[in-house]
């Protein structure tokens, strides 16, 4: 978890912003928040500060020192969706408890689903992120990447060239490869079929977890359809919830807080009948 630190007065950068309004957020809490308010079942695997009076960037926050010891097992082996980012890889102990929880996972029949945060100011260097963020690629089900991340992971290689996707990214046992293009919609790579889903026009104000939201509206419908990758219309349509579920969330200021119901994102379906 963190806060981000959000301009009270939209399009406005940062540096020139006169005052911020905290909100919570980070990539994979999220995820589980944008699926619960969804109507799913989602838990958060973490690690909250023991004195909550310092204030830490990150060395040491205090998910830097989970342990594997500190995992619960018994909550991994529950999940039909184990949902992981690359951040937790970067220094120990976290790393082994984030390789330890992953592999839980997969010998216990999870779905395995990969949404790499490529924040490379994290990182020591960017061939350390690039390298760490690629040692468990394999191991996914279901990948899903951004546009502007893979000429960074395939070291300059075109994010529109299908060959670029499929020889560099789509690994043999990889399911589903989702590659999202902002408010263009998003992509999709089977090893029978691929296509594309247009996105949903909106006034955006703030683009803070909006792939976030896609990652949690996809995975609440994935957990009903674990095959997913095999029925392409029902793929699509997928596809299309969590396209809306993240033109959702840009209309409102910080992540959490923009997170939506059910019931907003239908009304984004539904509206373009009107």
């Amino acid at each position: 978890m963190m806060v981000n630190l959000v301009p009270t007065v939209a399009r406005v950068s940062l540096a020139d912003s006169a005052a911020y309004k905290k909100s919570p957020a980070g990539a994979t809490a999220n995820v589980a928040i944008a699926i619960s308010r969804l109507g799913g079942s989602a838990a958060f695997i973490g690690k909250a500060n023991g004195e909550p009076e310092f204030m830490f960037y990150r060395n040491p926050s205090a998910d830097v020192l989970l342990h594997p010891e500190e995992i619960d097992v018994n909550l991994i082996k529950k999940a039909t969706i184990f949902h992981y980012g690359s951040v937790s890889l970067i220094k120990e102990p976290c790393r082994s408890a984030h390789l330890s929880a992953m592999n839980v996972a997969k010998m216990c029949g999870s779905i395995l689903f990969y949404a790499p945060n490529v924040t490379l100011p994290l990182w020591p260097s960017t061939e350390a992120a690039r390298e760490g963020i690629m040692s468990i690629w394999d191991y996914a089900d279901i990948i899903k990447v951004s546009v502007d991340e893979i000429p960074f992971l395939t070291k300059g290689g075109d994010p529109y060239d299908d060959k670029v996707i499929m020889n560099k990214l789509y690994h043999q046992d990889l399911k589903l490869l989702l590659v999202t293009e902002g408010a263009w919609g998003c992509r999709y790579y089977t090893k029978d079929f691929k296509g594309r889903i247009s996105g949903y026009e909106v006034e955006a104000i703030d683009t803070n977890g909006a792939g976030d939201s896609f990652v949690g509206g996809f995975l609440s419908i994935v957990a009903a359809h674990k095959q997913i990758y095999k029925d392409e219309t029902r793929l699509r349509e997928a596809i299309d919830f969590a396209n809306a579920c993240g033109a959702v969330t840009v209309t409102g200021k910080g992540a959490i807080p923009s997170l939506p119901t059910k019931d907003a994102v239908i009304r984004i379906l539904f509206s373009l009948f009107n």
